[in-house]
């Protein structure tokens, strides 16, 4: 599927500011910011924070730090500014207001008197027909009498707009192809409550129109929302606001979780700050969600935001829904974990040792240099950045035995802790290569032990783990002294628990 038209690509990303940001707002950002750049187009960021009642400068900002880690800029919008600001609809509401008095005047919109509790009985109704549930146009034909009796009565009219009388609504979706929503499904709505504040429903297509937007890339949830922006945008066209043309719409297939269920705000999965937290990469989870729906092509699963903008096209989106596969995740995560340079992910892994209480603020030359030599022994097992603190901190720090491990330091284990203790008292060459000589030939050719046997007692004392980096590397990194102080540790708990 190619570009209907040639216009220079709009896209906007318009979120509300209300609770935490979550994978699937993360998505759609990603998803829109990559057919921006494929296409030498325009990347708007709006925030769409009209719900006094839900919106706060908190979730504000927790959108735009998600942005910004992500690694994804944006053309226009919060902190760059643009031809069309403000980008906040809190400081819109001049624009608001008087398009809503157009659409009034103009007879696209008309006021509605209905209180809840009509409406309740008005739903009932239609639910036991069997009918579209909906506003029936009760106040649709309210003459100027009408309305002014409705007020005596102490009545404050919402602004609801006027749908016009069409068979059907059809318009070719750029992930899905043409649909189709009979007229009769799509009813009147309200753009505009009670208190004079303006709603999603005549906001958000008047900043598409005002802000030139060509195409809008949005949630399967929004696709029966359509028709009705189609019916706004026609609307204003006809006032003069915009360009007149009607942007082109792709709806972005859901994301489901366990069960096959869409993945709700509720989902421990759906946090996106707990990505940040947990310690996955940007480059991670952004390679992992652009999979959720989309791919370059082929077997690739492993590619940079770059490699992304490069190779996306809309036409390559799925339109079935994708599932989010925490272990494939973690995976690519892991890739890219193992992708990165030996300094860079030092660098990356200190706020992790910090928060642990391993590093202080500003970590000494000492303790990096000795982070630099340990993160390779350690970067094939890691997933995700907040996992290096238990694989790491033993090089920092007093050794501390796990439960695990406690249950290896045994009266048998103190032998061999002590055999292992003589034979390094007699190395000179303190290499990864002559300590692993040395320890085989004493504890498994000498005295017969299977490796396994003979290596978890010496890797119990000297990480307090018994699953840890390369036992012989770490020694070597921790030198002699302390590999033997701390042989001599473990077997003296080793002794105590025998007794």
């Amino acid at each position: 599927m190619s570009l209907v038209n040639a216009r220079p690509v709009r896209v906007r990303f318009c979120p509300s500011p209300t609770g935490d940001p979550h994978v699937g707002m993360a998505r759609t950002a990603l998803f829109n910011w990559a057919f921006a750049r494929h296409t030498d187009g325009k990347f708007v960021f709006r925030i769409e924070d009209t719900d006094s009642a839900r919106d706060s400068e908190d979730s504000y900002q927790a959108l735009i730090d998600a942005l910004t880690w992500m690694g994804l800029d944006w053309d226009e919008g919060p902190g760059v500014g643009g031809p069309y600001e403000p980008y906040r609809q809190s400081q819109r509401l001049d624009l608001y207001a008087d398009v809503a008095a157009q659409l009034l005047a103009a007879g696209h919109t008309y006021e509605c008197f209905c209180t809840p509790e009509e409406l309740d009985v008005v739903r009932e109704q239609q639910r036991a027909a069997g009918k579209t549930l909906g506003y029936p146009g009760t106040c649709r034909n309210l003459t100027a009498d009408e309305r002014a009796a409705k007020r005596a009565l102490g009545l404050e009219p919402v602004i609801r707009f006027r749908m016009p009388d069409r068979d059907e609504w059809t318009w070719n979706d750029l992930i899905r192809g043409p649909i189709t929503f009979k007229g009769e499904h799509v009813l009147d709505f309200v753009v505009v409550r009670k208190n004079g504040e303006p709603l999603y429903t005549l906001v958000n297509p008047v900043d598409d129109a005002t802000m030139h937007i060509t195409h809008v890339l949005r949630g399967e949830d929004l696709l029966s929302s359509t028709p009705r922006q189609l019916a706004m945008h026609e609307a204003l066209a006809s006032l003069g606001i915009g360009s007149g043309e009607l942007p082109e719409f792709g709806h972005l297939p859901y994301v489901m979780g366990e069960g096959n269920k869409k993945l709700s705000k509720r989902d421990p999965e759906a946090s996106f700050k707990g990505y940040v937290t947990a310690g996955f990469l940007p480059e991670g989870l952004d390679n992992y969600l652009a999979l959720l729906g989309w791919s370059p092509g082929g077997d690739v699963e492993f590619f940079s935001l770059a490699e992304m903008a490069r190779d996306f096209k809309i036409e390559n989106v799925n339109a079935n829904p994708a599932r989010f596969d925490m272990k494939k995740a973690l995976a690519i995560n892991g890739l890219w974990l193992r992708h990165l340079d030996t300094d860079e992910l030092a660098e990356r892994l200190v706020p992790y040792l910090q928060t642990a209480g391993i590093f202080s603020r500003d970590p000494s030359r000492e303790q990096m240099d000795l982070l630099r030599r340990a993160t390779p022994l350690i970067n094939e097992r890691l997933e995700t950045m907040s996992q290096a603190p238990n694989m790491v901190g033993f090089f920092f720090g007093d050794v501390e035995y796990d439960d695990e491990a406690r249950t290896v330091l045994t009266a048998e284990s103190s032998a061999i802790l002590a055999a292992a203790a003589v034979t390094l008292t007699g190395v000179d060459d303190w290499t990864t290569d002559t300590i692993h000589t040395a320890l085989t030939s004493a504890l498994v050719e000498e005295l017969g032990l299977k490796p396994r046997h003979a290596f978890t007692p010496l890797r119990v004392a000297i990480t307090g783990r018994k699953v840890s980096p390369p036992l012989f590397e770490s020694m070597e990194l921790l030198g002699r002294d302390v590999s033997l102080a701390r042989l001599e540790a473990a077997r003296v708990v080793a002794e105590a628990s025998a007794i």
